[in-house]
Parts: structure tokens; sequence; C-alpha cells
């Protein structure tokens, strides 16, 4: 696995039943390596690995990546040659990638497209309600996270001090969650960052 994280690195697999070009089935199996930062609200571009079970058909000479932001609908193609794995880089913060692959032989013929995996990248932080002026109410936000790690929302009102205002349960899926700091109404502003364990 070629990716950089500050601990252990989550795994997530999916058995995919993919009909090769010669009409005999093979298997791809995705490995999804998970690149997450210690802290989330400085995360640069991320990236995920992508593994698959070589195809069995002897006529098989090499692999096409898809990938793209919308499902079955692919803005990149990645020739690997014979590598089954592959390292997709730049990855944004809170957008869904969606991938697929296909077997080709030497005729430069690919077979169907595989069933699709999608990854959703940890790290994004989104407002879904600010107090208006006058009104007291909590500020509500939802972030990406990463399966296998769990994930500490801290505050600050002048971004050298930070305080713990919650917690999640360790995630068992890329996916967005919602928190609700309570405490906001007491500050007139407030500025908030999540640390990944």
């Amino acid at each position: 696995m070629s990716t950089r994280n500050s601990g252990p690195t989550p795994e997530i697999s999916n058995e995919i039943f993919h009909p090769h070009a010669s009409k005999k089935p093979f298997r791809f199996f995705f490995l999804l390596a998970l690149a997450v930062c210690s802290s989330l609200a400085v995360c640069a571009d991320q990236s995920v690995t992508l593994a698959w079970q070589p195809d069995i058909d002897p006529t098989t000479t090499g692999y096409m990546v898809y990938s793209g932001q919308a499902s079955g609908n692919y803005s990149s193609r990645t020739n690997v040659g014979t590598n089954v794995t592959v390292t997709i880089a730049g990855l944004k913060a809170g957008l869904t990638n969606f991938f697929s692959v296909t077997a080709y032989n030497s005729a430069g013929i690919e077979s169907p497209r595989s069933s699709e995996v999608s990854y959703l990248v940890p790290g994004a932080i989104r407002l879904t309600s600010i107090p208006k002026p006058g009104i007291p109410s909590p500020v509500t936000m939802q972030f990406s996270v990463a399966a296998g790690h769990w994930y500490q929302i801290q505050a600050s009102t002048d971004l050298k001090n930070w305080t713990s205002v919650g917690q999640t349960a360790t995630a068992t899926a890329n996916t967005w969650y919602s928190f609700q700091d309570s405490q906001s109404i007491a500050f007139t502003q407030r500025f908030y960052r999540l640390v990944s364990h």
C-alpha cells in the first residue's frame, strides 16, 4: 500500500462479480486504503489505493481504471498495465469518487466495466445551520468521516486555544456525520476543527 497517514490504515473491501470480454466470469476484489490526516482541518488533497485480484483469463494483458465524481460518468481513464493496484491522488475532502475497472486483451478490447465502488473523501466540514442575529440557536454541521476512525470535534474563539466539544463513535463507513454544538449560543463567533483518531 502506498498511502500515508498518521495511524493504522483502515481497509474496506467489496467482492465484485465481473464478466470478462470473453464472457468468462472473473472476480475483482477492491481494497480501498484510506489516507486520513491527524487534523482534518488542515488536510491537503488525499489519495486512495484500489486493488483487485488478477483476471484468470490468459488473454488478459492489462487493466483500465475509470474514476469520476458522478456514478457511471467517469472523467478519468487510466491504463495501469498488468498492475493490480493503483493509487488515485488529488482527491478533495467531502467529494464522493466512483471507480470501476476493465480488463483488456492484446488487441485493446476491453471487458465490460466492473461493478462500481464509491469513496467519500474524509475531512470536510460544512455548516448546515448558522444562527441569525438576535435569534439564539445552536450551530449545526456535517463532516465526512472514514471507516475505522473516531473524531473529536474541537472549537476555538481565537484559533489558538481549542476545546473538545464532542466526539463520534468509531465510524463503520465513509459517510457524513451530523453534529450540533449546543454551547455555541454563548459565543459571538466560534471556529471548528476535527481531529481523527
